[in-house]
């Protein structure tokens, strides 16, 4: 056989597929958005594997309404012809068999990053359908599976001048509970791709946002080092090199700014390695060993001959740092960590030959390296100092904590509480209304400083910081904290429910998350919730959280003072009353999320108000929809259904043309999506009380005809709301201490939040975006999320 040649021939199988329906976390880590977004990459991954390869230049991903995936490349495409021990294509053999694919003989792909071959047979096995469209040889083939079993035998399609695999699915909603994909989450993964592969495009099209992104870096990773300096002010030109070390590809860039964060990626075959491995030791050691010997031997000022660390070095650091290797070792499918002990040593040859020329070949460039790490070296003496100076002073004891500090009179952390509360004034309430014995305060004057744009020994000498530092008592610094002398096993972040206060709760995780992470990790960082509104009628008065809460409330409360009927006969009152109202509330949150994908409120409404529930298949059969049609044009509606031929695949819409010749283009998945579905189903259970839509409303004096569902709750809410007087709170200083007690600081009764980090690098990532130097991925993040907000207070 050719070498390379990719055929049946070329796929190996280990077991057969069984049991990951029964343990899905096994095969892709969880089963939440972290497991859901995960088999999006094991089908990007095997793309990817194409382009490392060299057979594929292009991949394009495209989330439906429904949210199903196509994800399409321009390789070779799997092979169909038969498998010589399976009896069966060789497709059919990739996507239903654990463990078979062509990355285990080292001849098909010389890298991998989906190296396990259980990727595309797990997310066939996890999805309610998975369709493959494969172009090879001049001829298109199709095959759809259901829950992972074949549902159709391999068909041809008709002739083709493409190449390449599209694979289109849906996640199963019995396995997964959230099927809602993070654009954000999938774009930052792409972007790190095309960055890792050179000269790859990787198209990404959100259907349900009309949001598209484009990825195509011909630089590589030293596109990714100039994007991630770009604001940061870059202090040299990029220190590039790669090389081969038996069979090892390494890759490296890196750069140095004037800013005070390490900001290093390690990669192994494209995947992102959360946790490092011996790829990063050996690059970390090589480069402060590097820097040492040229601090040694170079012809430098007295004032350069300094000994440093290894943290002093990556100071200010942007690097990226790729490996690809034939067998890498894996901390699991999930990959987070590369465990080849022999990489450690490879990297690092690679980067003491390019890094050692560099700083020879390049004196000016290697003194501004050198200046940067010797500032470092000098900082971190002094914020040692200043760590010292700390550390004396919390040696003295009680008589060294902040004067502003209300402390408790316990002295056993487990049950101690630390509440970091805004302003003086709400300090004040809080002392006045806490529980002495465990409860301590400390109100923090103003906004604390930002720490992410501040070197460490500037925030040490902040005022408000040192406070809160003496105030816990472990210490501060990576090897300095001790939790063991930490004072409260409780630290809550207490703010006013308003934008300023929002703000403040964000600079204190800043703080938190960058000086104390142990402190999130051992559960000890929480939020308190103080509640949002206040009703009050004479003595009565009851404190809500929530907005929803509120309208909980007020329905509630009239629900034994009224009275609906349908024409059918129906009585709803009481808790009936309020399970009905429930629905229309449901109902309604529903048509606005519609909205979000470009279909009104009240097209959707009259799609809604059809006597039967839609789906796909009825769509491409005109026999099926043509009353539905009639039914749509009777409204003045003008549809369509056409099928478009694109290049990857097949796909069917309804066009829709309103009454005031508005345009809808609408892929016909919608009608899967979770969305439609439910919302049809409220409007189903609201007509099989009343089949009309036609509501009385009795009170003890008056009857009232309302004809719409949405019409009924607003009468409701607007009867409920008389007579009481409601109160949005915007502050904490507006309570009187025995209602902050009784609202927030109350262990039986209160609310919080507490603290956790499910992504360490998604939330290093957020923190710089929103909290560090750079305004424009900030102003980026804002105008990606607007429409997303719940809650705007302006």
């Amino acid at each position: 056989m050719e070498k390379n040649q990719y055929t049946a021939d070329s796929i190996t199988i280990l077991e057969g597929l069984s049991a990951v329906r029964k343990r899905p976390a096994m095969y892709i880590g969880s089963t939440d958005l972290q497991g859901l977004h995960h088999l999006v990459y094991e089908v990007v991954d095997n793309a990817i594997d194409e382009a490392m390869a060299g057979y594929c230049n292009r991949v394009k991903v495209t989330i439906h309404l429904d949210n199903s995936v196509t994800i399409s490349d321009d390789g070779r495409g799997i092979p169909v012809d038969m498998h010589p021990k399976q009896n069966k294509p060789a497709v059919e053999v990739v996507m239903t068999v654990l463990h078979a694919g062509g990355k285990f003989d080292n001849e098909t792909y010389k890298v991998s990053g989906g190296l396990h071959g259980v990727g595309v047979s797990v997310v066939n096995a996890l999805s309610e359908y998975l369709e493959v469209t494969i172009q090879r040889s001049g001829t298109k083939y199709h095959q759809r599976y259901e829950r992972g079993l074949p549902k159709s035998e391999l068909e041809e399609r008709g002739p083709t001048h493409r190449t390449g695999t599209t694979i289109r699915f849906r996640p199963d909603e019995e396995i997964f509970a959230d099927l809602n994909f993070t654009a954000a989450t999938l774009t930052k993964r792409f972007e790190e791709l095309a960055y890792l592969n050179s000269g790859l495009e990787i198209a990404f099209f959100d259907e349900r946002t009309q949001e598209s992104q484009r990825f195509k870096y011909d630089g590589g990773i030293r596109s990714f080092i100039e994007n991630l300096n770009a604001d940061e002010g870059a202090l040299h030109s990029i220190v590039y090199g790669h090389g081969e070390v038996e069979n090892v590809a390494i890759e490296f860039a890196l750069q140095y700014n004037g800013g005070f964060k390490e900001n290093v990626h390690s990669f192994a075959n494209n995947i992102r390695t959360k946790e490092g491995g011996s790829h990063l030791s050996g690059f970390k050691t090589a480069l402060t060993r590097n820097i040492n010997t040229y601090l040694l031997h170079a012809d430098l000022p007295k004032k350069f001959k300094t000994k440093i660390t290894g943290d002093d070095v990556r100071e200010g650091l942007t690097a990226v740092v790729s490996v690809k290797l034939p067998m890498p070792q894996f901390e699991g499918q999930t990959k987070t960590k590369l465990g080849n002990s022999e990489v450690a040593g490879h990297v690092a040859s690679v980067i003491s030959s390019h890094l050692g020329t560099y700083l020879e070949e390049n004196p000016k460039d290697a003194k501004a390296i050198v200046e940067k790490i010797v500032d470092a070296a000098r900082a971190r003496d002094a914020a040692r100092k200043a760590k010292d100076l700390v550390r004396r002073k919390s040696a003295l004891g009680d008589n060294a904590l902040p004067g502003k500090l209300a402390d408790c009179q316990s002295k056993d952390p487990k049950e101690s509480e630390l509440f970091i509360v805004e302003g003086d004034s709400a300090g004040g309430s809080a002392k006045q209304g806490r529980d002495p014995k465990f409860q301590a305060i400390l109100p923090l004057r103003g906004k604390i400083l930002n720490v992410e744009k501040t070197r460490f020994d500037k925030m040490l000498e902040n005022k408000e910081i040192k406070h809160l530092i003496t105030a816990m008592g472990a210490g501060i610094g990576e090897e300095e904290i001790n939790l063991e002398k930490l004072r409260y096993h409780k630290v809550i972040i207490m703010t006013d429910a308003d934008v300023d206060g929002a703000h403040i709760r964000t600079l204190l995780l800043t703080f938190f998350f960058r000086q104390y992470p142990q402190l999130i990790e051992h559960g000890y960082l929480y939020i308190a919730q103080p509640p949002l509104y206040r009703v009050h009628k004479g003595n009565f008065e009851r404190f809500l959280s929530t907005e929803n809460e509120l309208k909980q409330y007020l329905m509630q409360r009239i629900s034994d003072e009224l009275k609906v009927t349908t024409p059918s006969e129906h009585a709803f009152e009481g808790q009936a009353l309020v399970q009905l109202l429930d629905s229309i509330v449901a109902l309604q949150d529903k048509m606005r999320d519609v909205a979000n994908f470009g279909v009104q409120e009240d097209l959707f409404w009259d799609i809604l108000q059809y006597g039967q529930r839609l789906r796909p298949e009825t769509l491409r059969d005109s026999e099926l929809y043509t009353p539905f049609f009639e039914y749509m044009e009777q409204l003045g509606y003008d549809l369509e259904v056409e099928e478009e031929e694109e290049e990857e695949e097949s796909r069917w819409y309804l066009n829709i043309i309103d009454r005031n010749d508005h345009r809808v283009h609408l892929g016909i998945e919608f009608f899967n999506s979770k969305l439609y579905k439910i919302a049809y189903q409220i409007l189903d259970e609201l007509k099989s009380h009343s089949p009309e839509l036609i509501f009385t409303v009795t009170s003890k004096s008056t009857s009232l005809d309302i004809d719409s569902p949405f019409g009924l709750l607003e009468h409701v809410l607007a009867e409920a709301d008389k007579g009481i007087n409601v109160q949005r709170y915007k502050g904490l200083g507006e309570m009187n201490p025995k209602q902050l007690w009784e609202t927030t600081m109350e262990p039986d009764d209160r609310m919080l939040l507490q603290v956790d980090i499910e992504d360490a690098a998604e939330a290093d990532s957020i923190f710089s975006k929103l909290m560090g130097d750079k305004v424009e991925p900030r102003r980026d993040f804002i105008e990606r999320n607007a429409l997303s907000v719940d809650e705007l207070d302006i």
